[in-house]
């Protein structure tokens, strides 16, 4: 695969070279955001942070019962170029009557408010499966598809989605770098290889059947 090929699928770094390559010709054929229309044509209405909190605690409740809560949940522009990351989850420590009491956040990149339905599930499932496993390994990975079963199709699928944004943006757009920074996505090329090994690649088809 040529250097510029490499460049072009930035997201999809640890995918296998034959899944990379089927991205490559949907590209070239300008065919990928049509896919990517057909497999989730379903939009959000969860614009605002209220709704965003409302949202996750929703999902909270009904998977994660007996995991920590969460008091904060917010859209952030400033996460296109906060640690290369798409969601963040953070733990808060304060002074409030002499006891030092911890609150926890989750700040989701503002560009999944215009992202399709099944993108912002796919983010906000993989930052609260953080309130009770902290690393990239099995376990992480089977809480995100006990709250989302799909949930490897989707994070794939939000790389192609990533990938076609900085394709129509162009290489010198702002909109693209906020991708491109966005993109080493769910921390990146790290998370690929694990999700890879957690599901396999045969779930993870390019072309809609």
């Amino acid at each position: 695969m040529s250097a510029s090929a490499t460049t072009t699928l930035k997201y999809l770094r640890g995918y296998p070279a034959e899944l990379q390559a089927q991205v490559l010709e949907l590209v070239a054929e300008d065919k990928l955001g049509a896919l990517l229309a057909r497999r989730h044509p379903e939009p959000h209405e969860v614009r605002t942070d209220r709704a965003l909190y409302d949202y996750t605690q929703e999902l909270r409740s009904r998977y994660l019962r007996s995991a920590e809560p969460v008091t904060k949940v917010l859209y952030d522009q400033k996460l296109k170029v906060i640690q290369h990351a798409l969601g963040t989850h953070t733990t808060i420590s304060r002074v409030q009557g002499g006891k030092l009491k911890a609150k926890r956040e989750i700040r989701i990149a503002s560009l999944f408010r215009e992202a399709p339905a099944a993108f912002l599930k796919m983010i906000v499932v993989h930052e609260l499966a953080h309130l009770k496993e902290r690393e990239h390994d099995k376990a992480f990975y089977a809480l995100c598809c006990h709250m989302a079963p799909d949930y490897h199709q989707l994070e794939f699928d939000l790389r192609l989605y990533l990938t076609h944004l900085d394709q129509r943006a162009g290489p010198r757009s702002s909109s693209s770098q906020g991708a491109v920074a966005a993109a080493d996505t769910a921390e990146a090329a790290g998370s690929a290889s694990g999700a890879l090994a957690a599901a396999g690649t045969a779930s993870m088809p390019i072309r809609a059947t």
